[in-house]
């Protein structure tokens, strides 16, 4: 008896010390990440491995001779002399003093000028977001109305995908096409007024919207099959309490979703302020990295960040207070698993926009994508179906060899995520804070930051996606790896004298690779839209690659005289964008 209790005893104890490591692990992992990215953004002038007082002398003047007595004028004037731990210290107690230090190029300071940015850049978030959430709940309405009813709703959610299917720097063109060039119903560029931020706010609003109402229709049909609703309905519960008690139930499942929407919006909205000429924290950060102005990159870098973690932190909030004392007791209700057929257009929509890929393939690669063989902005004919760019280039080639530089440059950076994902993914509490912050920072500010050390290149466009890319893939390869482990057989392996090394190689990992890998395919064409977007922004491939976002990018200043300079790479995009999200809900279904 005795020793059963003093083994119990033991038992407990070391329970407890495991519980206290796995809570203070993560805690850790967090503070370091949350550190190493200070450290990385005070680090930017030394980190790109030039001068920072040559940077700073091109900055301001691309002409000016650097001679050694201008340079060292400029390292004592800024302490640059001081070495970089010490300029990092200067940064760091600057900051809390709220001296952010003066721009390289205007050298006035920073600060000001960035906080009244972020103030237009948080107006242009605030009514993005109230046009989310409004066709969020349009979205989820007839899922809402027949639950209520005691009908099980599961829509195949056509208009969310399509909704969903452009990102947000793709609709902001077609919408400055549409509603500014062709319509004439609201202003192209600017900010001077409400009406100035009716179509930002549409293009960053309709994919979050898109999204979030297909994940809360799908959290509400889940919702309605639990059997406590039932149980309240025979009670004679009304209506109205029903409803509140199925939001309540439903919000916290998905709010770490919302706030994952929340943080893309201040990636989506570098885009957005690009297109339509808003100046706003955005826009300015990113002509901050252009200009190679380090101190206002590191604000603008800064304020994005906090923006993003705040928003976060807010839904993590939100989704505590909600669920209350069901999350401390363990006493959440299961749902019931249904299953949703495939239906035929989910399966050839897919396959459709495979074969149109296809045919602009076959019919653009045999073209030269570089010549200048064609009038200046000559428009679409038979010979020149696409027209030609404001180089006399052949558009069609461009956007066909533009196809295939991206795809296969999303090919690579996809089997890099997921070997990434894999090693990562076998140390997920060690890990958590990098996996958080990946899975947080939109590819954008990832971009910028190594477009401040490495320069615009597509090797750091692609090192920009990978560092973001690569956190689902780790999440997914944790929950297999434990789900692996779980099984009978797998238990039974040391029993027979397999060690671990083995039955890691030769049961745990083939039995990995093949769902990891289609989960990193499915995620190529996202991928590849998100190369797009920095090469659409100037952080990816230089001129004169016919690079997707690139080619979008230089028929922007001549959208209201050549529109179809801004339409065919949109139109291509378009197609790849409904390919991503039609063979995502594709894969959905199949896992049902």
């Amino acid at each position: 008896m005795s020793e059963s209790l003093y083994c119990r005893t033991c038992a407990t104890v070391n329970q407890t010390q495991r519980l206290r490591y796995g809570v203070l692990i993560p805690l850790f992992s967090r503070l370091l990440t949350l550190a190493g990215i200070v450290v990385l953004i005070g680090m930017l002038p030394w980190l790109s491995g030039q001068d920072p007082a040559l940077a700073l002398l091109r900055a301001r003047s691309g002409e000016q001779e650097a001679t050694a007595e201008t340079l060292n004028a400029i390292r004592h004037a800024l302490g640059l002399d001081q070495g970089p731990l010490r300029l990092l210290w200067n940064w760091l107690t600057g900051l809390l003093h709220g001296d952010a230090g003066n721009s390289w190029v205007s050298g006035r300071p920073v600060l000001p000028g960035m906080l009244e940015a972020a103030g237009v850049s948080l107006t242009l978030m605030a009514s993005s977001a109230l046009v989310a959430f409004t066709l969020a709940a349009l979205l989820c309405a007839a899922t809402f109305w027949h639950g209520l009813r005691g009908q099980v709703h599961r829509s195949g959610g056509l208009f969310a995908a399509l909704f969903t299917a452009l990102p947000e720097f793709l609709l902001a063109s077609f919408l400055l096409i549409v509603g500014a060039v062709w319509l004439r119903w609201f202003p192209p560029y600017g900010w001077q007024g409400l009406h100035y931020a009716v179509l930002p706010s549409l293009a960053l609003g309709i994919p979050a919207g898109g999204y979030l109402g297909r994940i809360i229709a799908d959290a509400l049909s889940a919702t309605f099959s639990e059997n406590w609703l039932t149980t309240w309905s025979v009670a004679g519960v009304s209506r109205r309490h029903l409803a509140l008690a199925v939001l309540k139930r439903t919000l916290p499942s998905v709010m770490p979703l919302v706030g994952l929407v929340l943080v893309s919006l201040t990636g989506g909205a570098i885009a957005v302020e690009k297109v339509f000429a808003i100046p706003g924290l955005g826009r300015a950060t990113l002509g901050a990295a252009a200009a190679q102005d380090l101190p206002a990159l590191q604000v603008g870098v800064l304020i994005l960040l906090l923006i993003a973690s705040l928003a976060g932190m807010a839904a993590s909030g939100v989704r505590l207070l909600i669920l209350g004392r069901a999350l401390r007791s363990g006493a959440m209700p299961v749902p019931e698993e249904q299953s949703s057929p495939v239906s035929r257009h989910a399966v050839w929509l897919p396959v459709v926009c495979v074969l149109l890929l296809a045919i602009l393939l076959l019919t653009g690669l045999p073209r030269d994508p570089y010549t200048s063989a064609f009038l200046r902005l000559q428009p679409p004919s038979f010979f020149l179906p696409f027209g030609a760019d404001a180089m006399g280039r052949d558009l069609l080639a461009r956007v066909a060899h533009g196809t295939l530089y991206t795809c296969l440059l999303a090919l690579g950076v996809s089997l890099a995520c997921l070997i990434i994902g894999l090693c990562v993914g076998l140390f997920p509490r060690l890990l958590t804070g990098p996996i958080e912050v990946a899975n947080a920072l939109p590819a954008v500010i990832a971009g910028l930051l190594v477009a401040a050390v490495n320069g615009p290149t597509a090797t750091g466009a692609a090192i920009a996606v990978i560092a973001v890319s690569w956190a689902p893939l780790a999440a997914h390869t944790a929950a297999l790896v434990a789900e692996i482990n779980a099984r009978p057989y797998i238990r039974m392996l040391p029993m027979l004298g397999v060690g671990p090394m083995r039955r890691s190689l030769f049961y745990v990992l083939p039995a990995l690779l093949g769902p990891l890998f289609r989960h990193a395919m499915l995620r190529l064409p996202g991928i590849a839209l998100a190369l797009a977007s920095l090469g659409f922004l100037g952080l990816g491939a230089s001129p004169p690659t016919p690079e997707w976002g690139r080619v979008l990018a230089e028929g922007m200043p001549y959208i209201e005289r050549a529109f179809w300079g801004v339409l065919a790479p949109a139109v291509a995009l378009g197609v790849l964008s409904v390919l991503a999200v039609s063979a995502a809900n594709l894969s959905g279904r199949h896992r049902h």
